[in-house]
């Protein structure tokens, strides 16, 4: 898999390209460190090794040169998770950075300025990736979160370390983790799919529909099912335009043999805000002037009751307005659900921004067997898509058939 635990980087400079775009306070202070601490195991696998370390990396959505994007704040921190000094300059890319990077020993740390000062890196750009390879001997992509962007730092320079071109430790495990999911699941398997949109979803319940043994719909995304199955949603949030999409996955769900579990109950609000007045009510018949914004205790139970019997588990998006008081029941039930499960010896998969969210609001991030830093670029890898940043590396990904594909395959009934 291209991995770097295949090599030894002694006497070698490496470019490693890391996620280091994490909040900033008002005074431009590190206020989450996560993905700073993630990149650490890879860039200490290559100084143990006897080698030397450049770390580029992009913050923010910057337009040019603007001050308030600069790396600066990440350098400190850095230095002290890794023990040492970081190298670094706030000179733009150029005869500077190509001096001091020639300078540097072995043992040494340097990072480069904000990648997204420069318009080539976004647009992939050729002569710009060259120029970033002939500061190296050899590249690792340890930035899942990127992966799925054709963008210079992640994708086009890979070419210029043709067999020399490695998988972080970061980035290995993401694909190790999906990979188990999507092709390698124990039965029983379910699906947690939540969010406001069926849109943004889409993609995931088309590729798993065929490898899950139960598919669970929450959040604002069920309401759409629910009146594409006939239900009175009252106001609820709706796709109209993806009522007849609703329809459709129902009826390949059906004929595919898996379970699909929308709510039962819902707790409703005449409107959005933690001072609504609320109650619970039937999923399908919600009266007008009132809308779901969270799972009822009765859907509570069932979801936990089939969380319980499955081996394998992936959740993605909530199945309530968490960030509200009165509406994080929901979600709450079902992390708890799922940490219990894993416990027991299951295996859990979380992904998505608000999901993780709402585990770190419940302290029950460390529960879960693996908690996914990739927003974007995960739902692209579930939803079956090549990303640039792993294409790049490892080239066509071979199309595997997952176990339970594997499974109905040795079922079926031969031709005569």
């Amino acid at each position: 898999m291209n991995s770097i635990n295949d090599v030894n980087f002694k006497g070698k400079k490496i470019l490693i390209r890391v996620d280091f775009n994490v909040p900033l306070n008002h005074n431009r202070q590190v206020m989450d460190d996560t993905r700073i601490r993630e990149s650490i195991p890879t860039i200490n696998k290559v100084l143990n090794d006897g080698g030397t370390v450049i770390l580029m990396s992009h913050l923010g959505r910057p337009n040019g040169y603007e001050p308030d994007y600069s790396l600066t704040p990440i350098v400190p921190v850095l230095s002290k998770l890794l023990g040492r000094n970081v190298i670094f300059t706030r000179d733009l890319f150029g005869a500077k950075t190509f001096e001091v990077c020639g300078k540097m020993k072995t043992g040494e740390v340097a990072m480069l300025e904000n990648l997204r000062f420069y318009k080539e890196e976004e647009a992939g750009d050729d002569k710009f990736a060259k120029e970033l390879a002939s500061l190296a001997d050899a590249y690792i992509n340890d930035a899942f979160a990127t992966s799925h962007r054709n963008h210079t730092s992640v994708a086009t320079i890979a070419k210029y370390f043709k067999g020399k071109s490695y998988f972080g430790l970061l980035l290995e495990d993401e694909i190790k983790n999906l990979d188990k999911v999507l092709f390698d699941a124990e039965p029983s398997f379910t699906a947690i799919v939540g969010g406001a949109k069926v849109s943004t979803k889409i993609g995931i319940i088309k590729n798993i529909i065929s490898k899950v043994d139960n598919l669970i719909v929450g959040g604002g995304m069920s309401f759409t099912f629910m009146e594409a199955l006939g239900g009175k949603i009252g106001d609820s949030i709706i796709e109209r335009d993806k009522i007849e999409l609703a329809k459709s996955i129902v009826q390949e769900v059906m004929l595919k043999g898996v379970n699909l579990y929308l709510p039962t109950d819902a707790v409703v609000a005449d409107g959005f805000s933690n001072e609504a007045l609320t109650k619970v009510v039937s999923s399908d018949n919600i009266p007008n002037g009132w809308m779901g914004l969270d799972i009822g205790p009765k859907s509570c139970r069932r979801f936990a009751e089939i969380i319980s019997h499955s081996q394998t588990i992936l959740w993605n998006g909530p199945l309530g307005v968490f960030e509200m008081q009165n509406f994080r029941q929901g979600t709450k039930s079902i992390a708890i659900a799922v940490a219990s499960a894993t416990i027991s010896g299951s295996f859990s998969l979380i992904g998505g921004g608000d999901t993780v969210a709402a585990l770190n609001q419940f302290n029950l991030t460390d529960q879960m067997s693996y908690v996914s830093t990739g927003g974007g670029a995960m739902l692209e890898y579930l939803e079956g898509k090549e990303l640039p940043g792993i294409f790049a590396i490892r080239g066509p990904h071979k199309i595997e058939h997952s176990a339970k594909e594997k499974r109905s395959a040795t079922k079926a009934p031969k031709k005569k």
